[in-house]
C-alpha cells in the first residue's frame, strides 16, 4: 500500500435475540374426536416458550364452515400481554426427532392479547385417514415455536484470517487401529486374531485396564487373550468405538442385531457412552416383533431408559395384544417371569 499505511477492518452483525421450543401433541382415539362440532376446538395442555404461555388448538371438523372437511390446527397465545409478541412457528406431523422443518417454511406472526394463528386447512380428513400419519387410530403433531425478543446491531470481531480445522485425534487413532502400527496386544475372537494397543484400550475401559495391566505384565507382547463368547465383528466394532468414539458403518438391515450385541459388549467392558448410544438406537427399533427381546436385554444389562421405552410401548393395549401372541413374549414369560410380573404391576397402577 502506498505510504506504508496499514489497512484496518471492522465487522458488525444484526442480531435477533430469540428463544425456541416445541410442544408435541398426540391425538389418541382420532375417530372418537370426530363428534366435535365445526368451530369447536380440543386444546393441548399449556406450555411455555420465550416466557409466554401457549396452547395448540385442534379442530377435528374445521375451524369454520369453509374448512369443515379439514382438520384445523392453531397456536394460541394463552395469556394477556401488554405489548405485541413476534413469533415464528410451524406445525407438522410427527415429532422433532423424526423431522426437522426448514426455516424457509416459517412465517412471522404478531400476537397481541389472546391471539390465535394457524392453519384452517391443515389436512383434509380423507387424506389423513389414508396417510401413514394415522396409526392405531392415533396421530402426533408438533409445533416448533421461536419467540423473537428484540433485534439489535452489534459490533463483532474482525474477520478471521486463520481457520483452525476440527480435532483429528479420532481419525488418527482410527488409522492406528487400521494399520496395526505399534500394536502390543492380540485378541483371539471367533477364530480371528485382532491386534490392538493396550494403552488405548486401558484408557477407554476400566475392564481392559484391569485385564491388560493387572494379570499381564507390562511389556509382555507374546500373550494372546482369548475371547470365546463374542463374535469377531462385534469385538471389532467395540474396538473401533474405543479408538474413534464413533460407531463403525453397519448395513441398515443389520443395525438392530449389531446394536443388541454391541450393547452387551459395552456393558461387559464398562464403556458407558457406547452402551447408551446402543440403547438410544434400539429405542427406534421397538415394534411388536422386537420389544420382548429388547426388554429382556434392557433388564439384564440395567438399561433404565431402554426398559422404560419398552414399557411405554407395551402400555398400548393394541401393542400388548399383538406382543403376547409372539414367540418372543413366550420366551420372555418363561425366562424372565419376574420381569413380566413387574410389567403387569406397572400397567395395573397406571
Amino acid at each position: 500500500m502506498a505510504g506504508g499505511g496499514k489497512s484496518s477492518g471492522s465487522a458488525s452483525a444484526i442480531v435477533a435475540n430469540s428463544t425456541s421450543g416445541y410442544h408435541v401433541l398426540k391425538i389418541e382415539g382420532y375417530s372418537r374426536t370426530m363428534g366435535t362440532p365445526t368451530g369447536e376446538a380440543l386444546k393441548s395442555s399449556q406450555f411455555t416458550v420465550g416466557g409466554h404461555r401457549w396452547r395448540i388448538y385442534y379442530y377435528p371438523n374445521g375451524h369454520t364452515s369453509d374448512s369443515a372437511d379439514y382438520i384445523s390446527v392453531y397456536l394460541q397465545l394463552d395469556e394477556i400481554v401488554t405489548k405485541d409478541v413476534q413469533v415464528q412457528f410451524i406445525i407438522y406431523f410427527g415429532n422433532p426427532v423424526e423431522k426437522q422443518p426448514t426455516w424457509t417454511s416459517r412465517h412471522l406472526y404478531i400476537y397481541s392479547k389472546l391471539s390465535i394463528w394457524g392453519f384452517p386447512k391443515f389436512i383434509k380428513r380423507e387424506e389423513l385417514e389414508k396417510s401413514k400419519h394415522l396409526k392405531d387410530d392415533s396421530f402426533t403433531i408438533s409445533c416448533d415455536v421461536v419467540v423473537i425478543h428484540d433485534i439489535s446491531t452489534k459490533e463483532t470481531t474482525a474477520p478471521k484470517y486463520v481457520s483452525v480445522p476440527p480435532p483429528e485425534l479420532n481419525q488418527h487413532l482410527g488409522d492406528l487401529l487400521k494399520t496395526k502400527k505399534g500394536t502390543d496386544v492380540v485378541f483371539e475372537v471367533g477364530g480371528e486374531t485382532i491386534a490392538a494397543h493396550r494403552y488405548v484400550l486401558a484408557s477407554r475401559s476400566s475392564v481392559f485396564n484391569a485385564e491388560l495391566f493387572g494379570v499381564m505384565k507390562e511389556g509382555d507382547t507374546t500373550t494372546v487373550i482369548r475371547i470365546d463368547d463374542m463374535d469377531a465383528r462385534v469385538f471389532k466394532a467395540l474396538l473401533y468405538f474405543a479408538y474413534t468414539d464413533s460407531l463403525s458403518e453397519t448395513k441398515k438391515d443389520e443395525e438392530e442385531v449389531m446394536c443388541q450385541h454391541l450393547l452387551v459388549a459395552a456393558d461387559r467392558y464398562d464403556m458407558q457412552r457406547l452402551k447408551l448410544i446402543c440403547e438410544e438406537i434400539l429405542c427406534e427399533y421397538l415394534d411388536v416383533r422386537t420389544v420382548a427381546t429388547i426388554l429382556a436385554l434392557a433388564d439384564q444389562h440395567n438399561c433404565d431408559g431402554l426398559k422404560k421405552a419398552c414399557f411405554d410401548f407395551l402400555s398400548s393395549p393394541a401393542h400388548r395384544r399383538a406382543v403376547v401372541a409372539t414367540d418372543g413374549f413366550q420366551h420372555l414369560y418363561k425366562s424372565c417371569p419376574s420381569l413380566v410380573t413387574e410389567l403387569i404391576a406397572m400397567l395395573s397402577s397406571s
